[in-house]
């Protein structure tokens, strides 16, 4: 069966998990149906009706190549990796704060052979993969991180959330969130983890709290002295308490609330069931529809259900990996797996808070559905490694492995399995 949990198919084209492979393949085909139908203003703008979707298309085709390239990499070369793109990735988020290459006034991009593109996508997948060799490398008697470890998981998190967050503050967040998340599964020190957990909570309190009571002016005065805090006045804005609930909806300022109204709209309009595929109206108002609203567009055309069904792949792909980790022989692989499928998910349901009106708007895109370019290549990476450690993670039946003996480090080293 195709959703078994405890079967994995280890010969032929597909490889490792078959239900990580069918979440992914599911994902891209939501993707290539609702980015066509979400991308009537970008065909009427240009003039091209199949230009967006076969460009996405393309996207896709490359991103699924690239998954299937990286599943059949044995796991363990992914250490070696971690290290190399750790050291490749800091350059290029420098390179990005120069500001050679700005779209939308944020110099969180640069271009290379003509493609632009976010050094953060990489960040993302370097600083897991260091995270989850120091997390492996570094630990206790009690099997625990030690607090070398954690020292250098703190250094290397400060850097990437200072460099990443001065353009790109959600992104920050997130990996900062996912990092924590990886940690606390890895077993930090449990005092460690308390204090850290209380910084979070009572820290992104307090952010919230401060954004969200600041005045405009404040915000471009700190702004404007501050070379770093140039974006201050876009966090403010984006955390500011919205009018729409005090506000007669007759004088609602649709257009002050652009991206939040017509998404709401699309929402309201679905009538549970939705308007059927490719029959959307809020698609032509509403901005960025085939990207970071998508889901928007999703629960209008497809209606709860649609909803639903995107949310289960995302849920399936975590308990999956979660269930692949448990079978890893050695902690790297396992910690590897699990911090690429907490980010994709976290991000997944961030993008949901925000389509909805949970949460404010951040410019995270829904992963392996939004229309996207690198980024939507480098997520579909992230599957590829994960689908590398379930193709050597034991199966179910499988025997656990033998010690080696006493003062054998080396046919320890040598032992098959993730």
């Amino acid at each position: 069966m195709l959703f078994s949990f405890d079967k994995y198919k280890t010969k032929g084209i597909l490889q490792g998990d078959l239900s990580v492979w069918a979440v992914l393949i599911g994902l891209c085909f939501i993707s290539v149906i609702e980015v066509y139908s979400a991308s009537t203003s970008m065909s009427y703008g240009t003039g091209k009706y199949w230009g967006p979707v076969m460009d996405h298309g393309m996207t896709v085709v490359v991103g699924l190549f690239f998954a299937w390239l990286v599943h059949l990499i044995p796991c363990k070369l992914f250490k070696v990796f971690s290290v190399f793109l750790l050291v490749l990735t800091v350059p290029l988020l420098l390179w990005a704060l120069s500001g050679e290459t700005t779209i939308n006034e944020t110099g969180r991009w640069i271009k290379i052979a003509g493609r632009t593109f976010q050094p953060s996508e990489i960040a993302k997948l370097s600083l897991i993969s260091f995270v989850a060799f120091v997390m492996s490398a570094l630990r206790t008697k009690e099997n625990r991180i030690s607090r070398v470890g954690m020292r250098v998981i703190g250094i290397c998190l400060l850097v990437f959330v200072y460099l990443i967050g001065r353009e790109n503050f959600s992104t920050a967040g997130l990996l900062a969130f996912v990092v924590l998340l990886m940690i606390t599964y890895g077993a930090a020190p449990k005092k460690l983890l308390v204090v850290l957990w209380t910084l979070v909570i009572v820290g992104g309190g307090g952010v919230v709290l401060l954004f969200g009571t600041m005045s405009k002016e404040t915000a471009n005065n700190l702004a404007s002295k501050y070379e770093s805090l140039h974006r201050l006045p876009v966090w403010v804005a984006r955390l500011q308490p919205s009018s729409a609930k005090t506000e007669d909806p007759r004088d609602y300022n649709v257009s002050a609330h652009l991206q939040e109204a017509h998404a709401q709209i699309a929402i309201a309009t679905c009538n549970f069931v939705g308007r059927g595929p490719g029959k959307s109206v809020e698609r032509d108002y509403l901005p960025a529809a085939h990207s970071d609203f998508i889901l928007a567009i999703i629960i209008e055309e497809l209606g709860l259900a649609g909803a639903l069904v995107v949310l289960a792949l995302y849920l399936m792909l975590l308990y999956r990996t979660w269930r692949i980790s448990t079978r890893c022989a050695r902690p790297f692989p396992a910690y590897l797996a699990m911090g690429l499928s907490l980010m994709i998910v976290v991000q997944a349901l961030i993008n949901m808070g925000v389509a909805v009106g949970f949460l404010p708007v951040t410019g995270q895109p829904l992963p392996l559905i939004s229309k996207g370019g690198t980024s939507y290549i480098i997520t579909c990476i992230y599957i590829g490694v994960i689908l590398s450690v379930s193709r050597s993670a034991r199966g179910v039946d499988e025997p656990l492995p033998l010690p080696a003996p006493e003062g054998d480090a080396e046919a320890a080293d040598e032992e098959p399995g993730a």
